[in-house]
């Protein structure tokens, strides 16, 4: 189903969507357990934008199901980012309606201003260490293990472990005293 809708067939795409749904929920789930019960989007929302971004992309080839799987983790990231925007903005008065500004300071803005330093800090770590901020993403946001992060990398175990711990120490420290990692 992926190489026929690479090839150009965008009708398979919910039926390959359809057969990767439960793999796709668990990536997205694997994102929210570290997060506030209180998170405004939960896993089937996340995944069902990131199939909205899916069907809106131009299909290129993939190696194989992780790469693609790939691509879908780096979406929820990128969708999380967004959500995470439209939160700060709103907390600076980005919404329609004045709210007391005791309502306005709750955990979602606060977790929503930590989520963009860390995107701001993958992103700087890339341009450092692309391997380094793939290995985040895919651990992080893709729910990926060790092993499969590997394979789709084409390194060891050995090797995704130890740049996801220098990853990890890099992003500590770009990011101050408090981290969400």
């Amino acid at each position: 189903m992926l190489d026929r809708w690479v090839a150009g067939e965008p009708e398979v795409l919910p039926e390959l969507a359809h057969a990767l749904y439960p793999q796709w929920r668990r990536m997205a789930q694997a994102y929210f357990r570290r997060e506030n019960a209180g998170h405004m989007l939960q896993p089937t929302g996340l995944v069902h934008e990131a199939y909205m971004a899916l069907a809106a992309l131009h299909p290129r080839g993939f190696e194989n199901r992780r790469d693609f799987n790939a691509l879908v983790a780096r979406l929820m990231r990128q969708i999380l980012v967004d959500h995470a925007r439209r939160v700060q903005a709103a907390k600076r008065g980005g919404g329609v309606e004045h709210v007391d500004a005791e309502l306005v300071q709750d955990a979602a803005s606060a977790k929503a201003e930590e989520f963009l330093q860390l995107d701001d800090a993958l992103d700087k770590l890339s341009q450092l260490s692309d391997r380094k901020a793939r290995v985040v993403e895919l651990r992080y946001f893709g729910g990926f293990s060790l092993e499969e992060v590997a394979g789709t990398l084409g390194v060891s175990v050995a090797s995704v472990y130890r740049e996801q711990r220098l990853a990890e120490a890099w992003l500590a420290r770009a990011m101050g005293p408090a981290p969400i990692l």
